[in-house]
């Protein structure tokens, strides 16, 4: 076997990218770690909310998060988790539900008792499903309204499809919420059914500061406001990635987990089928507002929404992070799920507060605009790719026709939902292969 060490360039400084490289140099290889922005962390960045340092996009650890986890205590960071109990709450017809035990859900109004029995058991029989692949053959509406009704899939599960995928959920699989029932599952099952959320103190900021430290002090190379324009492989066998500056820097093998129609665009020598594959694999993006405010508006973490409003769901962080981490405040998350495509997606900043704020005031009328700290906008044109029929069997391979190209990115998440355990876990599953894959090429090249 060719066990020489290998100089590797690995495209896109998000969580995937950045344990890529952490794995690759802890096997002892160099390692060149190009992100296109100012700071690594990609969907788990920061940014600054007032005078509060915090995370772009709400985040939550699970207890049964364990791959993300394993690499907090990699980092020395597991002894700053706190764990907290957390509530969730339901709005629908202009009121807010608890949901967040067995009795609370026995007297939700909105179904009568068989309609809870059937949504009880569709989720009991989800998270017992193993063969997820045949869910993939199944539309998510078909399947849902057979094991739950009619009734409860139009007053529950419609409402939450359509805020989580808006209407491409009438072409996404079945698969898509057994792997949302399987991770929530999971996780309740772990805290002992309790939703028992985690998170680091200092949020994602805390993270990716160490874990930057981490592989700089382990050796990998960090460019950041590189912009990666062209990948090709060379006659050499070695592969060439040129810059926004036309700067090339040359490596052995080239690992890209940027989103896939950024791949095909950049990447020399993929083959037409390879291509289309990149291109045909639909993402959602994400509208999400920071709203900081002097009180809370509720004792829930997430809040489903039911009813029709401009924002998708609502997430209060400070019903699981200690407000004293936000000046005493209370900080919401508003999201919305939708392509880039979108209209609403190109609307400016205060055109998207001109939406979502009088909705929310609405909807909690203790609050006003003297309550309002700041309102920030966060955007993100591909945040996860949509589990269409049979998604998983018309997936690009991750090492491509063109030598010493690999695209590892969130679509290879095939069943499972797009959170940071799972991307993580993709590094566990497909890094040996690659790897393998390169060491074979060598052994090819070294042999002509």
């Amino acid at each position: 076997m060719d066990n020489r060490k290998k100089h590797w360039g690995v495209i896109g400084g998000g969580v995937l990218g950045m344990q890529v490289a952490n794995e690759l140099v802890k096997k002892g290889h160099k390692v060149t770690l190009m992100e296109a922005g100012e700071q690594l962390g990609g969907l788990t960045s920061v940014w600054k909310l007032g005078s509060v340092t915090w995370d772009k996009y709400y985040h939550v650890i699970l207890l049964s998060d364990t791959t993300l986890r394993n690499l907090l205590a990699e980092l020395g960071l597991q002894d700053e988790l706190t764990w907290v109990e957390t509530k969730t709450g339901f709005y629908t017809d202009r009121r807010l539900y608890s949901m967040s035990n067995s009795i609370e859900f026995l007297k939700f109004p909105p179904l009568s008792l068989l309609d809870k029995f059937r949504l009880g058991f569709t989720i009991f029989y989800a998270s017992k499903v193993k063969n997820w692949r045949r869910l993939e053959g199944i539309l998510v509406g078909d399947w849902l309204r057979k094991l739950s009704g009619k009734n409860t899939f139009e007053k529950i599960w419609l409402p939450l499809l359509r805020a989580k995928l808006g209407e491409n959920y009438q072409h996404t699989s079945a698969a898509f919420i057994w792997a949302t029932i399987q991770r929530m599952y999971a996780a309740r099952k772990t805290g002992l059914k309790k939703e028992m959320f985690g998170y680091v103190d200092g949020g994602y900021a805390r993270i990716l500061n160490r874990f930057t430290e981490h592989l700089l002090e382990k050796g990998v190379e960090v460019k950041t406001n590189y912009r990666a324009k062209r990948v090709a492989s060379m006659d050499s066998g070695q592969v060439v990635v040129e810059n926004q500056s036309e700067e090339a820097s040359v490596f052995d093998e080239v690992i890209l987990t940027v989103p896939s129609a950024i791949s095909s665009r950049i990447c020399e020598g993929l083959s037409e089928e390879e291509r289309l594959k990149q291109q045909n694999i639909e993402y959602l993006g994400v509208i999400c507002a920071s709203v900081l405010l002097k009180k809370s508006i509720s004792p829930f973490y997430v809040t489903n929404v039911t009813d029709q409003t401009p924002f998708t769901g609502i997430i209060e962080m400070t019903n699981m992070v200690d407000p004293a981490h936000f000046g005493g405040n209370s900080l919401i998350y508003l999201p919305k799920y939708l392509k880039k495509s979108d209209p609403i997606y190109q609307l400016n900043d205060e055109e998207i507060k001109q939406m979502f704020w009088p909705a929310l005031h609405n909807m909690y009328d203790h609050i006003d605009e003297d309550d309002l700290v700041d309102f920030q906008v966060a955007r993100a044109p591909n945040v996860f790719a949509l589990s269409t029929i049979d998604y998983s069997q018309k997936l690009p391979p991750v090492s491509t026709s063109a030598p010493g190209v690999h695209v590892l990115n969130s679509a290879h998440i095939s069943n499972g939902t797009l959170n940071v355990n799972e991307t993580l876990q993709l590094v566990e599953k497909k890094l040996p292969a690659v790897m393998a894959k390169a060491n074979n090429r060598k052994i090819l090249n070294l042999t002509q």
